[in-house]
């Protein structure tokens, strides 16, 4: 295929979906087999701290080389590499954990998965802002509730494979490969160039790529995405341990309440992105805060099984629309959103940084149900950052309008209606999308 040939806006919103999925799916995988992996290791509370960490401390180091990798290259051969080294990383961590049984080993592994992810993370959110913008409407939210797909269906195979005592390593790596494969088909329908210096008649300076650091607006949406990731963090990193330890669940049925976590921020994605569009950003983000709010109560203090579930739910579908809202903000202008969008990762995956080893520290000394107030207060924070995402003046009360004015997009040539993309991968017929 020609390296211009098109792809139709509906194939590259598809390719969006795919990737999401694939990286949520690589993400938890590992999630889902937490306890396994402290028992084979034969750690306490506190090193399972410092896997989760080594996550998190991976992910910075990511998000910090992310923006100038795809600046240089573009998102389509970043998301290609970045997922195909998580999928290899994530069958060696298997091998560390259950074959070497290699506490140092897994750290690294861990490390390494959390580097790959946050790159493939930075350049799927500018990927998945652009397609938005190509198709017309809030598609943020539902690209984040397919990366929730992804996990529901790593939680189900995590599930599943803790029931039936399947090793680590195997588990591992059947997940590793899949995730290569379906890498590798769905960057044919990426543009080659999306969030590269390539892409734009006047790239950014260093001095604006510095001033991005210092920008009110885009630090505040960091905060809001810090809280409502640590929303979502502290139940994939504490939640089965937590339940396991102080509610007396077994290790199955734990790992099902982080599936239907999942389950409930999917729900709240796909019933979000109408919405959006409907009462805006800011009155969305407040109210799934309260939602968050609300369930993470009833977990923490209401010692009974049903409640338990009912209140995992309402704080999965508060803490839902936190993290794709605020990507979307930040990637408002394409021109500065490879930074923008690396900025508010920074700040908001700081969570998943030093939470991990604070929640396990303070949750060994009083439990950690009790440490989840941590949480409650950063979601607080997160609702009090929630007008920096407000829509700009010619987004509110409307759809966004197709990128008609891009130099790198040609109407379809019969209809003149929804754009094509300058694409190294396949091509499609070039309309719109149904159901996006």
């Amino acid at each position: 295929m020609s390296q211009h040939a098109p792809v139709s806006a509906r194939a590259w919103a598809g390719a969006v979906f795919a990737v999401f999925i694939v990286n949520g799916f690589g993400a938890a995988t590992w999630m889902s087999r937490i306890p396994a992996m402290r028992d084979q290791l034969d750690v306490p509370v506190s090193q399972v701290g410092i896997l989760l960490a080594a996550v998190s401390g991976g992910a910075i180091l990511g998000l910090l080389t992310a923006s100038p990798v795809v600046r240089r290259f573009g998102g389509r051969l970043t998301i290609l590499v970045a997922l195909s080294a998580m999928g290899l990383t994530l069958a060696l961590t298997g091998l560390a954990t259950t074959v070497l049984q290699s506490f140092p080993l897994a750290v690294l592994g861990m490390g390494l998965i959390g580097f790959t992810a946050a790159n493939s993370d930075i350049a799927m959110n500018i990927e998945g802002a652009e397609a938005e913008r190509a198709v017309g409407r809030s598609l943020m939210p539902w690209f984040h509730g397919s990366w929730s797909l992804g996990t529901i269906g790593a939680g189900v195979l995590g599930s599943a494979a803790a029931f039936l005592a399947v090793p680590v390593a195997v588990h591992f790596a059947v997940a590793g490969a899949a995730l290569i494969a379906v890498a590798f088909l769905a960057a044919r329908s990426l543009p080659a160039a999306t969030g590269a210096d390539s892409a734009h008649a006047e790239p950014l300076t260093r001095r604006e790529r510095l001033a991005i650091w210092r920008d009110p607006r885009t630090l505040l949406i960091g905060v809001l995405v810090l809280g409502m990731a640590f929303a979502e963090g502290s139940s994939n990193d504490w939640l089965a341990l937590a339940l396991i330890d102080e509610r007396g669940f077994e290790h199955g049925t734990a790992a099902l309440m982080f599936t239907t976590f999942a389950v409930s921020m999917t729900l709240g994605r796909l019933i979000g992105a109408p919405l959006i569009d409907r009462l805006g950003r800011v009155p969305m983000l407040i109210g799934s805060a309260l939602l968050a709010i609300v369930g993470l109560l009833l977990v923490m203090l209401v010692p009974v099984a049903w409640v338990t579930v009912a209140g995992v739910v309402i704080w999965g579908l508060g803490a839902s629309l936190g993290f794709p809202v605020g990507m979307s903000a930040a990637a408002d202008d394409p021109r500065t959103a490879p930074t923008r969008v690396a900025v508010v990762s920074v700040v908001g995956y700081s969570a998943f940084l030093v939470g991990p080893p604070v929640l396990g520290f303070i949750g060994e000394h009083i439990g950690l149900l009790s440490a989840y107030w941590i949480t409650l207060g950063l979601i607080v924070l997160a609702a009090i950052a929630a007008p920096a995402a407000r829509e700009p003046a010619r987004r509110r009360g409307a759809a966004t309008p197709p990128l008609l004015d891009d130099p790198r997009i040609a109407p379809h040539p019969s209809t003149g209606s929804l754009p094509a993309i300058p694409t190294t991968g396949s091509s499609s017929d070039g309309t719109p999308p149904s159901g996006a």
